[in-house]
C-alpha cells in the first residue's frame, strides 16, 4: 500500500474504538480516527465467531484488497480500523468491496462510488 501502514498495537486499535467513530452494516463496521499525519493507518479485525483460520484470512485478504484497490479515494491522515461480521462469512469479494466503499462514504473519508464507464 503507497499511502498506508498497518495498524498492529492493541493500544492503537483501543484508541481508535475509544476515541472515533463507526458505522456498520451487514458486513463490516468501520472505526475511523485523525491520526495527524499524512499516512492512513488500516487495522483489520476478524473475530474467531467469524469462522476458522482459512475463513478469517481470506476476510482480512478481502478487505486489504479492497481498501489497497481505492487507497487514492480515501482522505488522508487517518487510523482505520474495519471489522467483519459473521455474516461476511461467505461473501464475495464484490460485497465486500462495496461494503467497505459504503461505509468509506458513510464517514464522508472518500467521495461517492460513481459508476465506471467500460470502454
Amino acid at each position: 500500500m503507497k499511502f498506508s501502514e498497518s495498524l498492529k498495537k492493541t493500544l492503537d486499535f483501543r484508541n481508535v474504538y475509544k476515541n472515533g467513530t463507526s458505522r456498520a452494516n451487514r458486513f463490516l463496521v468501520l472505526y475511523i480516527k485523525k491520526n495527524h499525519t499524512e499516512r492512513n493507518r488500516l487495522g483489520i479485525s476478524v473475530s474467531k465467531k467469524v469462522g476458522n483460520s482459512v475463513v478469517r484470512h481470506r476476510l482480512t485478504r478481502l478487505i486489504r484488497e479492497s481498501y489497497r484497490l481505492h487507497e487514492e479515494e480515501f482522505s488522508k491522515g487517518l487510523d482505520i480500523v474495519v471489522i467483519a461480521r459473521v455474516n461476511a462469512k461467505g461473501a464475495s469479494y464484490h460485497n465486500i468491496e462495496q461494503a467497505l466503499l459504503s461505509l468509506a462514504e458513510s464517514h464522508a473519508i472518500i467521495d461517492p462510488v460513481q459508476e465506471k464507464e467500460l470502454v
